[in-house]
């Protein structure tokens, strides 16, 4: 198999970097102000996600121990899940 040659980038074909030849995008249409708003509400919406799912996690964990507790309580779940091997307590 023969190697395929790259032929170099034409300057052309690049992506001018100054503003004239570059299309307006909505960033360079909304004033630093709105920017930083909106900056400012997505990093509120994300702290808000987190103590959501912190709070879930959480009320889950808390109903993982009662419901152990309660298992720990109830003589026939604990007879039921034990081992009837006794000779491993002489």
């Amino acid at each position: 198999m023969a190697k395929r040659h790259h032929q170099p980038v034409k300057a052309d074909a690049r992506k001018s970097t100054d503003n004239g030849d570059r299309p307006v995008t909505l960033k360079d249409r909304l004033g630093l102000e709105t920017l930083e708003k909106l900056k400012r509400q997505a990093e509120t919406l994300k702290q808000e996600e987190a103590q959501r799912q912190e709070t879930k996690r959480k009320e889950a964990e808390a109903a993982r121990e009662t419901e152990r507790k309660r298992k720990e309580q109830d003589f026939e779940y604990l007879l039921n899940n034990t081992t009837m091997d006794w000779k491993q307590f002489k």
